[in-house]
């Protein structure tokens, strides 16, 4: 863990080089379908199955932008959530994320992150954390990804 211009009295670490979280998922077919419309996503692989059957993947899929949403929205339950000693404060910087394989409606989908660094950023006065993330189905990665979170915690002992 680099740590950088630490203030006379640090604030509390929220977060910790090799934190974890996780969580299953099942994109059912209708899930799929609804997500697609919802977000103007008219690809047909969402929602035909016989377009889908006739395309390369031969199944109905979920949507890039579903696996990541997911993805994103697992890492900011996980790191706003209020600890025993401190409450935290999230802001999600950035997400890259690179689409490796299909997520079939109807599979289980391993989501995970996991912390590989935490700096201290004094002008933004918080914790900058760098998380990758994939999301894997049938010991298959499906998308992998990297983001930059700002983690800032009050003191619940004060």
């Amino acid at each position: 863990m680099s740590i950088h211009a630490l203030p006379t009295s640090a604030p509390p670490l929220p977060v910790a080089v090799a934190e974890t979280c996780e969580r299953g998922i099942v994109f059912s077919r209708a899930a799929i379908a609804e997500f697609a419309r919802l977000t103007g996503d008219a690809n047909p692989l969402h929602f035909d199955p016989e377009a889908a059957a006739r395309a390369h993947h031969g199944r109905i899929i979920a949507s890039g932008q579903q696996t990541t949403s997911n993805l994103i929205g697992l890492a900011a339950t996980h790191f706003a959530r209020r600890c025993e000693r401190f409450a935290r404060e999230l802001l999600c910087l950035n997400f890259n994320f690179a689409f490796k394989a299909p997520v079939f409606a109807d599979d289980p989908v391993h989501l995970s992150w996991t912390v590989s660094s935490v700096t201290w950023h004094p002008k933004l006065e918080g914790w900058l954390a760098q998380v990758d993330g994939k999301a894997v189905s049938h010991a298959r990665p499906c998308v992998v990804g990297r983001g930059t979170l700002l983690v800032k915690a009050r003191d619940l002992s004060r």
